[in-house]
């Protein structure tokens, strides 16, 4: 090895500099889950130095990670628990919720164990009422309609049986339901 290809492998120090205040300045807008920093990181880095390396790429990035969790900025747990309550509230199912965490790329324990709180009857309640559906319902019933207010409740990730309980409960009962799972 040419010393000319060792130094192209180590980040430069304003390289690393800028990987901090970027790191710095997109936790301080939202919450990120460690592969979404990493890629974003990585991204942004392509953009501003033209001649990076691959491996330098891979090293700022690396950096910019182990710079948030050394100053405890990251941290995927607490991001499945919020993000699970989040979703849950705005009517999705555990199924939706765990598919988002992971393309964000959150460990699936981290995933299951931020999902044993959430409560599939509420979110669907909660569904149900958003879209006017079962017991929100404002229009006459018709096969056409149950068809319909059904299906919904299978393409956002409920199962049948959950769907069918809120479809046929009444006005009160889901009001019931919503206030006893709030998070």
């Amino acid at each position: 090895m040419t010393e000319e290809t060792i130094s192209s492998d180590i980040p430069t120090p304003r390289m690393l500099s800028w990987a901090r205040n970027s790191t710095i300045y997109r936790l301080e807008r939202r919450m990120m889950t460690e592969k979404q920093l990493f890629d974003a990181i990585t991204r942004k880095a392509k953009e501003k130095f033209e001649d990076i390396s691959a491996a330098q790429l891979k090293a700022v990035a690396d950096f910019a990670v182990k710079f948030a969790y050394d100053n405890k900025a990251i941290d995927d747990s607490a991001y499945a628990e919020i993000s699970t309550r989040s979703a849950v509230r705005s009517g999705k199912s555990k199924r939706a919720i765990a598919q988002k965490l992971a393309v964000k790329g959150v460990a699936s324990d981290k995933v299951e164990a931020a999902l044993e709180e959430a409560d599939d009857l509420c979110a669907a309640a909660i569904f149900a009422r958003k879209r006017a559906f079962g017991p929100f319902r404002r229009v006459e019933l018709d096969e056409k309609r149950k068809a319909k207010e059904l299906s919904a409740f299978a393409r956002n990730g409920f199962s049948f049986e959950i769907g069918k309980k809120v479809f046929g409960m009444s006005f009160e009962e889901a009001e019931e339901v919503i206030l006893s799972g709030r998070l």
